[in-house]
């Protein structure tokens, strides 16, 4: 087997964003793209983290090409072992779990999560820490220091890989293992969760459950875990199949990627509970009988319940959210008598707080729920936490939901997304927030705003510091209005604002209250505040979840 060393040009284009590198099919298929980027995380890693590597993807187009590339490549950078998912199929959360119990040294993910998938779409790639945790802030800047100096790359000439058949094959001193991509994860599950008692709940008809896969990676893992394992219908699962273009849709869990599903939920049969998945299986959206589950109120309710599952039985030493998601699981860890951790938007700045046992359960907004079970966040499993509440308590969606609000008040929270912005527009926009913070000029333009700031966290554990994370605005009454870039596109920029309205009035704990309506007042505010219409030339939202 020979190993080829190919002259390259840097890209200079190759800076990880929260979730990895992502760009436009096209952007990848550049040549050298994906190699450049490839070499340069193995660069970035010391010589003796280069044993383990566990690689799998969602399934999008170019995942199979690009999984034969960093085959070769890892096989050419000395790697001792890979574990790669049947098919190339392996969702993040199964990623993580496999790298915490084959003790691997990390594991490239080939995906762009929520982002539409096929030859005109998105792809991505991102690399995982030892402990299952996306990249650091400092290996993230490692790699991209690495990609700008590259002046060439290594891979191994050898033929494609079988990725079909599960079993060993050994190429040069490399073992190549191809497992099942679902097994590893169900046993974590049930390692988590009462598997016998969701499964008489079930045979009861007291459970009953509609998943939405999206045609994305959750597929095969949904139907294991509900279907072959706990014994719902085989109809339970819609859109189960993966494909590489999602079917055409966008694999994003909300209330209008998902739209379909939310509306089976008003029908006469619609079953106790229905839930959808995004594309690398990481994120969630829970709904009932006819109402629609925050991920903010999802996440606290979970808290509030946490100790129906195995998992928690012994407690929570803590809990954590990111920045702009509800405030709500603050109210829960009050009452508990632990500590709430505000963290940037990125799964992995929770990794640190989990490690280190500060914490055992974390989320964010954009539908991401997770507990120390791994260092991802972890679709299937809030859905399996939801259902394990429901056969404990008795309660549907809507009673629970109502339960919690008389309990801690409600924090009715609603995410406008402006899309497509230049990124000049959006930095200035940012620049010139920060502007109004730093010089107390935002607290001056409402009499309700008691202040104001541009979030900045420091590491409890290892003292690395994050600035310029988002700009929050604190109203009287607890209320809150946030500000931030997202980092998941692959074009321009889009500007979201996150309005939390706190309310303890009876008269808002509706479910099927319209929250885009109830936060109207909030929303006209924090569109002045920013003065988007001034800046981007935008009337409104392109997406209101």
């Amino acid at each position: 087997m020979n190993i080829n060393v190919v002259k390259t040009t840097p890209y200079s284009d190759q800076n990880p964003g929260t979730s990895g590198l992502r760009k436009k099919v096209a952007v990848i298929q550049k040549p050298n793209y994906l190699e450049n980027f490839v070499q340069s995380v193995f660069n970035a890693l010391p010589s003796d983290e280069r044993n383990i590597l566990v690689i799998g993807g969602d399934g999008r187009f170019y995942n199979n090409i690009a999984i034969q590339i960093v085959i070769r490549m890892a096989v050419a950078n000395g790697y001792k072992r890979l574990i790669i998912g049947q098919n190339g199929l392996l969702s993040t959360p199964a990623v993580s779990n496999l790298i915490r119990i084959k003790q691997a040294n990390g594991g490239m993910i080939l995906s762009a999560s929520h982002n539409p998938a096929g030859p005109d779409q998105d792809f991505g790639i991102k690399y995982n820490n030892e402990n299952g945790s996306p990249a650091s802030n400092t290996l993230s800047a490692s790699i991209f220091a690495a990609s700008l100096e590259i002046s060439q790359y290594t891979i191994a000439d050898i033929s494609e890989v079988n990725l079909r058949d599960i079993g060993d094959v050994v190429l040069n001193r490399t073992t190549i293992s191809v497992i099942d991509s679902v097994q590893d994860y169900i046993e974590c599950m049930k390692r988590c969760f009462d598997f016998p008692k969701l499964r008489k709940a079930f045979a009861s008809e007291r459970l009953s459950i509609r998943f939405d896969a999206m045609h994305a990676v959750t597929g095969p893992y949904a139907r294991s875990v509900f279907v072959d394992e706990l014994g719902a219908s085989s109809d339970s699962i819609i859109n189960g199949e993966p494909r590489e273009d999602f079917g055409g849709g966008h694999p994003d869990p909300n209330l209008v990627h998902a739209k379909a599903l939310f509306e089976s939920m008003h029908d006469a049969n619609a079953p106790v509970l229905a839930a959808a998945s995004d594309g690398d299986g990481d994120r969630n959206m829970i709904l009932g009988q006819g109402c629609f589950v925050s991920p903010g109120d999802s996440l606290a309710i979970l808290a509030e319940h946490h100790k129906i599952i195995p998992q928690f039985k012994e407690g929570l030493c803590g809990v954590a959210r990111s920045m702009p998601t509800s405030t709500a699981i603050d109210r829960i860890a009050e009452d508990l008598g632990i500590q709430s951790f505000e963290t940037p938007t990125g799964w992995k700045f929770f990794g640190n707080l989990l490690d280190t046992s500060n914490i055992s359960l974390c989320g964010e907004e954009s539908f991401g729920t997770s507990g120390n079970h791994i260092r991802e966040k972890d679709g299937v499993w809030a859905v399996l936490f939801w259902l394990s509440i429901l056969e404990a308590s008795g309660k549907n969606v809507s009673q629970l939901l109502v339960s919690h609000w008389q309990r801690f008040g409600r924090s009715m929270y609603c995410r406008l997304d402006y899309e497509g912005i230049s990124a000049d527009v959006a930095a200035d926009l940012m620049k010139n927030m920060q502007f109004g913070v730093s010089e107390s000029r935002l607290i001056l333009k409402h009499t309700n705003i008691a202040g104001a700031d541009s979030f900045e966290y420091i590491d409890p554990v290892d003292g690395s510091v994050s600035s310029n994370q988002g700009i929050r605005v604190f109203l009287t009454g607890g209320s809150r209005i946030v500000y931030r870039l997202s980092g998941t596109g692959t074009d321009s920029a889009t500007l979201r604002i996150y309005l939390e309205q706190y309310t303890n009035s009876a008269q808002d704990f509706v479910t099927s209250l319209d929250i885009p309506n109830a936060t109207a007042d909030l929303a006209k505010m924090a569109v002045e505040l920013a003065e988007i219409s001034q800046r981007t030339g935008m009337t409104s939202p392109s997406l209101v979840t």
